[in-house]
């Protein structure tokens, strides 16, 4: 695959760190009391809400913002709250992105911010050239088009050039149809040990990202 890619796309959440992590709890967390504060509402209510907010408009902020006159900067000011020193620096994962030719970008539905407080605690800071945030694509989440135009557009990506890496598989139908190289994470092992498998061409399903990653270069 590497003569076909000149393009790195990463996911942060769930993706650079597993869904197990205390971060993810603490995201969650977060959002929730987010929600309930906005809707006034309690944690029970916040989570019904917050699945209704994912479901119609693709993330809790994006569905805040259409529902509620909310400043999105107010809304993810519990990330200040999180204490990001629950992730430790991954050696094996920086070697692997540092290692991959060509350019390499983050493409996150959360803000700048926390991808840099992430990317700082696992040792990646240096190791990307650009995060695409929500708020760079003016509020509209993967898997919307809009997003990933905007995303494309902003850093002049050729998408038959590029490979995109993110745990959530709706993400990367579209990428695909465009003529990505994709690769779903799921942090699952295999019974057989296996890291990772081509599932179709240009498709692969990852369980151990920094193997997947050292034996595509």
């Amino acid at each position: 695959m590497r003569a076909d890619v000149d393009t790195w796309i990463l996911d942060l959440d769930n993706t650079l760190y597993p869904a197990g992590s205390a971060l993810a709890a603490q995201l969650t967390h977060g959002i929730l009391s987010a929600v309930a504060g906005f809707y006034g509402t309690d944690l029970t209510g916040a989570r019904r809400i917050q699945a209704e907010l994912v479901a119609q408009y693709g993330t809790s902020l994006r569905g805040a913002m259409v529902t509620r006159d909310i400043d999105p900067h107010e809304f993810l000011g519990f990330e200040r709250r999180i204490d990001y020193s629950v992730l430790t620096p991954d050696p094996d994962l920086a070697a692997a992105v540092e290692a991959l030719p060509g350019r390499r970008f983050v493409y996150t539905n959360g803000s700048v911010y926390h991808a840099e407080q992430a990317l700082g605690r696992l040792g990646l800071t240096t190791h990307f050239d650009g995060v695409f945030d929500i708020l760079a694509g003016d509020l509209i989440p993967k898997p919307y088009p809009e997003s990933l135009d905007a995303f494309l557009t902003r850093f002049a990506i050729d998408p038959a050039r590029a490979a995109m890496i993110d745990d959530l598989e709706v993400n990367l139908t579209l990428p695909h149809e465009r003529g990505m190289t994709t690769a779903w994470v799921t942090h699952e092992p295999a019974a057989d040990g296996t890291p990772y498998e081509r599932i179709a061409p240009k498709r692969w399903q990852v369980r151990d990202l920094p193997a997947f990653l050292r034996d595509m270069t």
